[in-house]
């Protein structure tokens, strides 16, 4: 075995004692890597995923590791189980630390959810949006929210039409967009966070590409058995790997002031033209907001792409 993520992170001396964490999408994959690690660093995690004999499997994990976990079911095609998601973690937490945005897939079928929306944009972006707009609140003071985006958000550009119909599908299209959904999301709460005052920090990371994750069971057959062999090639991306991305913009000292950016390999990346667009970030915020029949969370924002920190 190789090292765990957080020392692969640097972020093993980090104490999270008293750190309320939860970390969505967690019953498998890098999800799961990163809650153990959030366990054995001594924060209070809680499960999320569908399948609830998973998530207790990983409750399990870390009860034995002496953390004190709790396993939270929610379907995130469901915008009612993210709202009790929701509703579940501020009332078994006194206030969240840490909120990991992780949960989603590529499909290969196209569908629409019940919400008329397709269904990975919805799972992939809409979900993530709902869930950290009902939790702002709740966030402590010095909170941070990490996103798992990817670079395969490169090549797509946002499309809002395009997300009401599976007209012409494509799951690597959609797969893409809502990738790029989620740096611009990013971008712009990072930009909302710091104009409103709150001492919440928000980023996005690419974990690499990582078939021991799971994700390539959505990809047709050859790519998939593909991904099998890759899973036992040196050099391809380890779900420990992916998860140490998840836990150094979680807990690093080294980006406790770092916002509204995009990280590869343990660095602020620089994302797409189209992932770098104001005005899109913008239009998906107010777009996001009114498929809620709600306000706009938080203030107003600018440019939230300019002035980039460098933290390499």
């Amino acid at each position: 075995m190789g090292d765990s993520p957080e020392v692969i992170a640097g972020v093993e001396a980090v104490d999270c004692t008293g750190k309320q964490v939860l970390v969505t999408g967690s019953t498998s994959g890098i999800g799961r890597a990163a809650a153990l690690a959030f366990g054995r660093l001594g924060a209070d995690v809680l499960v999320h995923g569908r399948d609830t004999t998973a998530g207790e499997a990983v409750v399990d994990e870390l009860d034995a590791i002496g953390a004190t976990a709790e396993f939270v079911a929610a379907d995130f095609a469901d915008f009612a189980a993210v709202r009790s998601l929701a509703a579940a973690v501020r009332e078994r937490t006194d206030e969240l630390d840490i909120l990991v945005n992780n949960a989603g897939g590529l499909f290969r079928d196209g569908r629409l959810t019940d919400a008329g929306i397709e269904y990975t944009f919805h799972v992939n972006h809409l979900a993530p949006f709902l869930l950290t707009t009902e939790l702002l609140a709740h966030l402590a003071e010095g909170a941070r929210i990490v996103t798992t985006a990817s670079a395969a958000h490169r090549g797509a550009s946002l499309d809002l039409d395009r997300v009401e119909t599976v007209d012409s599908y494509s799951g690597t299209w959609a797969y893409s967009h809502s990738k790029l959904a989620n740096i611009l999301f990013t971008a712009e709460l990072g930009y909302r966070l710091d104009t409103s005052d709150r001492a919440v920090t928000a980023n996005c990371i690419h974990p690499g590409a990582i078939p021991g994750s799971g994700f390539f069971r959505f990809l047709p057959g050859p790519l998939s058995q593909l991904a099998a062999v890759l899973d036992v090639v040196p050099g391809v991306t380890s779900v420990a790997d992916g998860a140490a991305e998840l836990l150094f913009v979680a807990l690093s000292p080294r980006v406790a002031d770092v916002s509204g950016r995009y990280f590869a390999g343990q660095s602020t990346g620089t994302p797409s033209t189209a992932a770098r667009d104001a005005d899109a970030a913008r239009r998906l915020w107010a777009y996001s907001a009114e498929t809620f029949d709600i306000p706009e969370p938080l203030a107003d924002g600018g440019d939230p792409t300019s002035d980039e920190p460098d933290c390499t």
